[in-house]
């Protein structure tokens, strides 16, 4: 599971501009906003990179 949802929140920031800047698909961050599909571990890095945040910000520990 990932907090991706409560930190986009937090920042106010979009999924869909979070899509471009990862160059994915909106379905796909969607995805893993909704922890239906978990991202590659390279692609959390890269999310965490463009969102300001640890990666470890991004998982919940459960």
């Amino acid at each position: 599971m990932n907090r991706i949802k409560d930190v986009l929140k937090e920042k106010g920031i979009s999924q869909a501009w979070l899509a471009k800047k990862l160059e994915k698909s909106y379905n796909t961050i969607n995805e893993y906003v909704r922890n239906v599909r978990q991202p590659r571990i390279e692609d959390l890095y890269r999310i965490a990179k463009i969102l300001d945040v640890n990666a470890k910000d991004l998982l919940n520990e459960e």
